[in-house]
């Protein structure tokens, strides 16, 4: 029989019960109060009747005869503790670290205090104090009066990445304190690792603390296992990994290697950056044993960070395992899409086990790379791809075929993507509550794929169609085949219409400004822009000084989100609870960004 690696020996004995976790937290708490309140070794006295904090089962009484004390060079007497194994920290943890910042020590301990009240792992980024020392003091009192709150030290050195300004023995020095003060684990990074003498390492280690090496690269994703086993002849408790995704691919790359290494460490691996989404997410189930946000949107210590409530509230987290179907919406950009809120909450109302991710790329490959590795259950196709993503699938409905255009793709039993559109209703639906559409005369900005389902559905009703678009070419194709007409800028403002649609991504949240239309060519009874983010769009705010009524892009964004609902699981889309929570989340937008004026 192959014997069991050390990792995998430590999970055996959880599985079996043995072990720390096992353990009454009372005795945890009585030992653990000793060394953060000054412990029998540095004190050389006797504790008697010392309440444990936080244990529950009143007072312990404890006798210990000092044993001879040891001293540095310094003349100081040496604190020596066993580390905390990684076992022990995986009982008492969950899959979310939450960093904790701050200018001065007094708003760190703000901060932490806040955070802990629904967080009790927590990461203290000294590096961000001007005097990372002062904090410690106050660090010490917070941890021993909160025995639940486990706690990881950060001093990170501006040359790798950090804010801390000292030297490698100012950061060591530090960190040791951290340890004395009562956190579980300190963090260094392996550039400093390797610039350790072995009684510096010593040193550190017999300080108490469990021990991360973490090594971060700010550029790409490359050399995992190379690094990894630079890191590994260190014994580290925790070996933490993060690269930097320059693709959706490179998730793929991560969470490949966490799974082929999850039994030989316990790994921590993450990708950064804005196409490091995935990895945030999905890297738990791959063997990262925990992920890290932050503690509100703007206080991200590194790019692409996650808030710890929306990673939990938005995309459920907590309820993530293998059997969790993977869904997300796809384009460029995607980064301010409330369809993975709208989505996420739709299934955690039905009880179905998925998640929705937004997965932002302009590269049709780096996407299928994804769909076929993750791999993917369905997509919500936005810009550019609703019509290239096409030629990739085994079959569409013939609505897709027919105006060449797909915006909801599911992988079926068989494993092959099936392709549909489900913006054509979405379009046609808000417009026939409030007009006969057969004879009525309507302007579509826009031939992308929004454009042409528009088109389409709407000569399919009966409506004269007119196209304006960037490109006239591709505005004289698209009226070919659809049967409409094409017009001139210079022709709008002597032309009147019953209805001015906008398809194009024009006055979207994160795309720059530009104006698509005059106050004097906006001749029509209603205007309808398909943008919902946000609701107030340059288009739609010029309507309303004009006293024109309108359609927010709110009603067409639930409604063809619902469909893709339906068609991903099957179930009926709870559509009333879906438009509730989108309108919440613009609403709160929109007054986050009055108050910021």
């Amino acid at each position: 029989m192959r014997p069991l690696s050390r990792v995998r020996h430590q999970r055996r004995m959880s599985q079996d019960g043995i072990g720390l976790a096992t353990e009454s937290k009372g005795l945890y708490y009585a030992a653990i109060a000793g060394m953060k309140a000054g412990s029998v070794a540095e004190s050389g006295t006797r504790l008697r009747g010392k309440a444990a904090p936080g244990n529950g089962h009143g007072s312990t009484t404890r006798e210990h005869t000092p044993a001879p004390v040891r001293h540095e060079a310094n003349g100081e007497p040496a604190i020596e503790r066993p580390a905390m194994t990684a076992h022990y920290i995986r009982s008492r943890i969950g899959k979310i670290c939450v960093a904790i910042t701050g200018t001065n020590p007094a708003e760190m301990l703000r901060n932490a205090e806040d955070t802990v009240r629904e967080n009790h792992f927590v990461e203290f980024r000294l590096d961000y104090l001007a005097n990372p020392v002062a904090m410690l003091p106050k660090l010490k009192t917070f941890l021993y009066e909160r025995g639940e709150v486990t706690a990881i030290a950060t001093c990170r050195r501006t040359a790798t990445g950090g804010k801390f300004k000292g030297t490698i023995q100012a950061e060591l020095e530090v960190l040791e304190k951290a340890a004395l003060a009562g956190c579980h684990l300190i963090d260094i990074e392996l550039q400093t690792a390797e610039h350790m003498k072995p009684a510096q390492m010593k040193r550190l280690r017999s300080r108490g603390a469990a021990l991360i090496i973490s090594y971060h690269d700010f550029d790409s994703t490359k050399d995992l296992d190379k690094i990894f086993e630079r890191i590994r002849p260190f014994q580290p408790e925790f070996i933490k990994i993060v690269s930097t995704a320059k693709s959706l691919a490179d998730n793929v790359a991560m969470m490949r290697f966490l799974a082929s290494r999850r039994d030989e460490a316990e790994l921590i691996g993450i990708s950064m950056g804005e196409q490091g989404t995935i990895s945030r997410v999905l890297g738990l189930r791959a063997g990262s044993v925990f992920t890290f946000a932050s503690a509100q949107p703007g206080e991200e210590t590194g790019a692409g960070q996650i808030d710890a409530r929306t990673l939990r509230e938005a995309w459920r987290i907590d309820h993530i395992d293998a059997s969790t179907k993977v869904y997300g919406v796809v384009g460029n950009p995607v980064r301010h899409s409330l369809s993975p809120l709208m989505q996420n909450m739709a299934f955690r109302r039905e009880t179905v086990n998925a998640v929705f991710l937004p997965l932002q790329t302009s590269r049709l490959n780096d996407l299928l790379t994804l769909v076929r590795d993750v791999p993917l259950h369905g997509l919500a196709v936005t810009m550019p791809f609703k019509t290239e993503i096409i030629k990739h699938l085994e079959k569409t409905d013939a609505l897709s075929e027919k105006i060449g255009a797909c915006n909801t793709v599911v992988r079926a039993q068989d494993g092959k993507l099936y392709g549909f559109n489900t913006d054509v209703a979405a379009v046609v639906r808000p417009l026939e509550r409030r007009l006969p559409l057969k004879g009525a005369k309507i302007l579509v900005l826009g031939a992308g794929g929004a454009g042409r389902a528009a088109v389409f559905g709407l000569v399919d009703k009966g409506a004269e169609v007119f196209i304006l678009n960037r490109d006239a070419e591709k505005a004289k194709k698209l009226a070919r085949q659809a049967k409409a007409k094409t017009i001139r800028k210079d022709q709008l403002a002597k032309s009147n219409f019953d209805v001015i649609m906008n398809t194009t991504p024009v006055g979207m949240r994160g795309v720059k400004p530009t104006c698509l239309l005059e106050p004097k060519e906006l001749n029509a009874r209603l205007v309808f822009d398909l943008v919902y983010n946000p609701i107030d769009t340059p288009l739609i705010r010029m309507a309303r000084e004009k006293g024109l009524p309108v359609v927010t892009g709110v009603e067409m964004f639930v409604h063809q989100g619902a469909r893709q609902f339906e068609i991903w699981t099957g179930k009926p889309a709870p559509e009333e609870e879906m438009l509730r929570v989108v309108v919440h989340a613009l609403r709160q937008q929109a007054a986050a960004a009055t108050a910021e004026k």
